[in-house]
């Protein structure tokens, strides 16, 4: 492929210059361009103001425009003038200049502009229509291209015109899609196929391109090239994709350059893939697009993302066409386009129509100048006839294409009805795409037979006769499929009833007329008597307000109860879900651009809203489920855990982790709070709304647990987070502040700016440098644990120097039931949570421990197994200390060792007794089994009496009990008398004995 077109290009640049000289002398000024512009605009005016209203989109009627314009100039006798040159020179763009210029940044705004979950979920179906969908499409059209048409072409030309006529147009079809209000999952599906198809239709345009030219494959070498071409052009979307937004991260709130990046990627992708590695630009700019809509998308806050969507959809087109202008043919001429100051507000508006105004009606200018400026059309009528034929296989093939694929888009995604096939059948446009692609057919017939001759082949491989009939006849599908499909769409959407509202819509608008009159009522009523002016009269005012006209004698609330059935309606349950939902991601975004959220909280707080959007029709409120994961640990943490990484590290992974958490929960609290209150500010009392804010309170209940649980553990991080959020929502009031000052005239602008820059300086320093969560030093902590705190200073050192600390997330298991003990855990902050299959705990309420538990000692110090497991109930900030530590500092003092055999008794009460000593916080029981607590040894053969109103704690050996029936009772266990006092007789040599009075 390399060689061929080393071979071709210098004819192809010497047939450029010599068509250059020869088209110079015809050609006008080259600002005569502007001309065309604003005559174009001004037709595409009143094209939408006189088609408003109407089923036709206005789009088909800028077509005729295009192909009139480009008629009168080139089909009669009589030259337009100036306006005339305008459109010479807007018709000898080359082709592939006008997609190299125009189409990257309309792909890469139409992929930003898609939502992420949609995409998701109608990817299976879009990669089938785009992948197999093309080609079935290719190989129908060839066939009937081959078989049924008088032109004797050959099996490759056949399929080059079929692969061309395969792509649908992302911007015919987009910009029907809006106009007709289809709805959004069969607009995701359209659209994302439109996208793809292009980037599919030119690879396998490509393919047989270079199969014209003479170069032969087999279908090894056609699956490799198709994989290659589209797989590599994914892969460096995303690359280029991950770079940029990586590169975003470290730009804060300048808008130029985060709008110029955007532009420069897209561009430098295309080119890139489709230039430089030979791979689909389009696809790679597609994917490119896509990745910044999952990524990127919260990265533009506030005025920055509100630029970026009117820079996509405003300057970027007046640069495109200068850009346009500068590069092709007259390079020397200086054409400068003044944009004049546009509100932001209408520019998304304004500019919707001019992108379509010039793309449509170029597009017809070209198809007249196509058609017009050959006499191959004119000399054949039948081509005519042949057109519509074509037209009807077009469909067909559409038909087919569909309807073989359809089992899987039923299965895939969001599935697919009959009447949204026959929609995604009937909406298969063609556009710009197709028909440039004709044109640089057109345009190589010379370079073509340029290479056929010095092949010594005595006929060119794609005649000048049939680089007309490429350009007539995808001329014409464009034309047609824009005036027949473009104009009946929403007739069929309204013969389907696809376009009709449901019942419980319709109940809300009704029932928000309603609360428009009140609020009419309410605002005139505030209005009062105007100090200058006077009264005014309440009957004429609403004599204008026609739209709340034509309303029933009494407001009707929604949700109304059914006389028949006094079951709550599904429909009714859906939409409030779905409507609360919407709140609560419109909460998302406002905390977003108040810094109550990072981008990568937002993000999955978004993702979560819509997934749970789809499932509102037969599940409750589930947003939530799509946040667990995030709030709780993942598995991989607990390699963190196994003692190869630093502690730091883990420490800070684990902090960083529980920041966020917290981030997503605070979040979603607040957002449900929001919505919840909404809701019933506008719909006010009844049983629909009542359960779903009841599915809203039970969903934040898990949340509400964890932020108490870290309030009660780590109240550092809620402290970090709320000054972070305290920090930004100070910051951005002052920028508010200012900027309303500038604006009611009490600043100027460049006072307000130097206070405005001050402060957005405060803020990226609080962006870079955020608060950090600063634990207490390890020594510190250490020294206030009950267990170290009450040794003396020549025993605890030690122990303080051995210590290590560790931090564990939640579910993590300390010590099994029945392991070795190897040491004792210090808790010094969080909560864990204790079971044993040997000790029944029916009776405990809480089996927890909390701040200050010395955990793991009494089977240290009897040297047996551990008699339960304890796993961490929250995060979990703790000390572990070796056996080998504690047991020798046991031998170094008498009354070390019966301090630490009472701290073990503390811990046994807890457990064994949890029914008398769980009501007891820790310092109590541990105040208790100081002060009013004994601790003796036995022998073998000894009794062991229990005072009355006492409990006795067994540490050591084994005992018996006196009585009628002897038990033997095996250490630990709790002692008690049932009657007055109660006797044991020790069944070992020795043992330990600890009584508590109570």
């Amino acid at each position: 492929m390399e060689s061929l077109t080393e071979e071709l290009f210098p004819y192809r640049i010497l047939g450029e210059e010599s068509g250059s000289n020869s088209g110079s002398n015809e050609s006008g000024n080259p600002t005569d361009a502007v001309i065309f512009v604003a005559i174009s605009l001004v037709l595409g005016i009143a094209s939408r103001h006189l088609l408003r209203g109407t089923r036709v989109p206005y789009t088909v009627a800028l077509l005729v425009i295009g192909i009139a314009l480009g008629s009168l100039e080139y089909g009669t006798s009589h030259r337009l003038g100036k306006i005339g040159d305008g459109i010479r020179l807007w018709s000898t763009i080359d082709p592939d200049l006008l997609l190299a210029v125009f189409l990257p940044a309309l792909l890469f705004e139409s992929s930003f502009a898609m939502e992420l979950h949609q995409i998701k979920r109608c990817m299976a179906q879009m990669l089938l229509l785009a992948g197999p969908g093309v080609l079935i499409s290719t190989f129908l059209l060839g066939s009937a291209l081959k078989f049924t048409f008088p032109y004797n072409w050959s099996w490759k030309t056949s399929l080059l015109l079929g692969g061309l006529l395969s792509a649908t147009d992302p911007v015919a079809v987009v910009a029907l899609l809006k106009e007709l209000g289809a709805s959004k999952k069969l607009s995701t599906i359209i659209e994302g196929e439109s996208l793809m198809n292009d980037g599919t239709a030119i690879v396998v345009y490509q393919l047989f391109y270079q199969m014209v030219l003479g170069k032969s494959f087999t279908w090894d070498a056609i699956v490799k090239f198709l994989a290659q071409v589209s797989l590599g052009a994914v892969a460096m979307g995303l690359a280029f994709g991950f770079v940029s937004v990586l590169w975003l991260g470290f730009i804060f709130n300048d808008t130029v350059i985060e709008i110029t990046l955007t532009l420069a990627v897209s561009y430098i992708a295309y080119f890139t893939a489709q230039e430089g590695a030979e791979i689909s630009g389009v696809l790679t700019v597609m994917t490119l697009g896509m990745f910044y809509a999952a990524f990127a998308r919260t990265a533009f806050k506030g005025e920055s993302q509100q630029s970026l969507h009117y820079f996509w959809y405003a300057k970027l087109l007046f640069v495109l066409i200068q850009v346009t202008f500068l590069v092709n043919d007259f390079k020397d001429e200086k054409v400068k386009l003044e944009i004049p100051a546009l509100n932001a507000m209408v520019i998304r508006e304004m500019v919707a129509y001019i992108a379509n105004t010039l793309i449509f009606t170029l597009s017809g200018v070209v198809i007249a100048e196509g058609i017009l400026g050959s006499d191959s059309v004119s000399d054949h009528g039948y081509s005519w006839g042949y057109l519509i034929l074509l037209y009807v296989f077009v469909q067909v093939s559409r038909c087919v294409v569909v309807g073989i694929l359809y089992p899987f888009l039923r299965y895939f995604g969001y599935g697919l009805d009959w009447k949204e096939a026959a929609i995604l059948i009937w909406s298969g446009l063609r556009g710009a795409v197709a028909l440039s692609l004709s044109l640089s057919v057109k345009a190589m017939q010379t370079h073509i037979y340029v290479y056929s001759f010095r092949s010594s082949d005595s006929s060119p491989l794609i005649t000048s006769e049939t680089g007309v009939l490429f350009v007539f006849f995808t001329g014409g599908i464009v034309f047609l499929t824009l005036i027949v499909n473009g104009s009946t769409t929403q007739y069929i959407l309204h013969l389907l009833g696809m376009d009709k509202l449901s019942t419980a819509k319709k109940r809300i608008l009704d029932y928000t007329k309603y609360e428009m009159l009140n609020k009419a009522v309410e605002a005139f009523g505030d209005l009062g008597e105007d100090e200058e002016l006077g009264p005014t009269d309440w009957p004429t005012v609403k004599r204008y307000i026609r739209s709340l006209d034509n309303l029933e004698e009494r407001q009707v609330h929604p949700h109304s109860p059914s006389k028949s059935d006094g079951h709550l309606d599904p429909t009714n349950l859906k939409d409030i879900r779905i409507r609360i939902l919407n709140g609560v991601q419109a909460a998302y975004w406002e905390m977003l651009d108040e810094g109550r959220i990072m981008q990568s909280a937002a993000n999955l707080l978004m993702q979560s809203v819509e997934e749970a959007i789809d499932l509102a029709s037969n599940e409750p409120l589930c947003d939530w489920n799509g946040l667990k994961a995030n709030v709780h640990f993942p598995n991989y943490y607990k390699v963190l855990q196994s003692g190869i990484f630093p502690q730091k590290v883990v420490t800070y992974f684990t902090v960083g982790r529980l920041e966020f958490g917290c981030y997503i929960c605070a979040a979603f609290l607040r957002a449900h709070r929001i919505a919840r209150q909404q809701l019933h500010d506008f719909i006010g009392d009844s049983d629909i709304a009542s359960v779903v804010i009841e599915e809203s309170k039970v969903e934040g209940e898990e949340a509400r647990k964890f932020l108490e649980d870290v309030r009660v553990t780590f109240p550092q991080v809620l402290h970090v987070v709320k000054t972070r959020q305290a920090t930004h929502s100070v910051l951005k009031h002052l920028i508010e502040y200012v900027q309303n000052l500038e604006k009611v005239g009490l600043l100027e602008e460049k006072e307000m700016l130097h206070l405005h820059d001050a402060v957005q300086t405060d803020l990226k320093r609080l962006l870079r440098n955020p608060p950090l969560v600063k634990f207490p030093k390890i020594s510190d902590l250490i020294s206030v644990h009950p267990l170290l705190a009450a040794l003396p200073s020549n025993v605890c050192e030690p122990l303080e120097l051995s210590t290590k600390e560790i931090m564990k997330p939640c579910g993590i298991t300390l010590y099994k039931e029945g392991s070795r003990p190897n040491g004792v855990w210090l808790i010094s902050n969080g909560v864990v949570k204790w079971t044993s299959k040997s000790i029944r705990n029916k009776l405990s309420l809480h089996p927890v421990f909390t701040h200050g538990s010395t955990l793991g000692l009494y089977e240290v110090l009897i040297g047996k197994p551990y008699i339960c497991d304890i796993v961490t109930d929250s995060f979990v900030l703790c000390f572990f200390i070796e056996s080998e530590k504690i047991l020798s500092v046991l031998r170094s003092d008498p009354a070390v060792e019966d301090f630490l055999w009472q701290e073990s008794a503390i811990i046994l009460a807890r457990i064994l007794l949890p029914q008398i000593f769980e009501k007891l916080t820790l310092q109590e029981l541990r105040a208790l089994v100081a002060e009013r607590s004994s601790m003796a040894t036995y022998i073998r053969g000894e009794i062991i009496e229990i005072p009355y109103r006492s409990i006795g704690f067994l540490l050591e050996g084994f005992i018996k009990t006196d009585g009628v029936e002897e038990k033997l009772i095996t250490s630990p266990a709790g002692l008690f008398p049932s009657q007055g006092n109660q006797s044991f007789q020790s069944a070992e040599t020795s043992g330990n004995f600890l009584a508590n009075l109570l």
